[in-house]
């Protein structure tokens, strides 16, 4: 597995101790040194089954900065993808990748299914 987090994230800490914890072996890669590219987003996208939306860091201060909450609805996805492409920091986090799924974001209840923990 890969976890993709940005280590100064409490939430990917949190992430990060909780899949320790838990014996769960990854990968770690930091979002912000090796961010994603636009054919991998387009992979965890499909994957996840989440609306596109989900995978942008909206309390970040690059979305606000570039007032992506009024322009993301006029957006087509190719373009979507480019920008997530374009800076880590306009992605979601953590994300963790496995070989037929994609969590973004921690929320435990999603983690525990996914992972086959009770």
């Amino acid at each position: 597995m890969i976890f993709v987090c940005y280590p100064k994230c409490t939430t990917c800490q949190k992430a990060k101790k909780w899949l320790e914890a838990n014996g769960i072996g990854f990968e770690k890669r930091n979002i912000k040194e090796n961010n994603p590219a636009m054919e991998e987003l387009i992979d965890w996208h499909k994957k996840s089954g989440l609306p596109l939306k989900k995978f942008f860091n909206t309390s970040g201060l690059l979305y606000k900065e570039l007032g992506l909450r009024d322009k993301l609805p006029t957006m087509s996805e190719d373009e979507q993808y480019s920008l997530l492409a374009s800076d880590g920091m306009l992605v979601k986090r953590p994300i963790l990748i496995g070989d037929d799924f994609v969590l973004v974001g921690f929320k435990e209840t999603d983690w525990k299914a996914s992972l086959g923990i009770e």
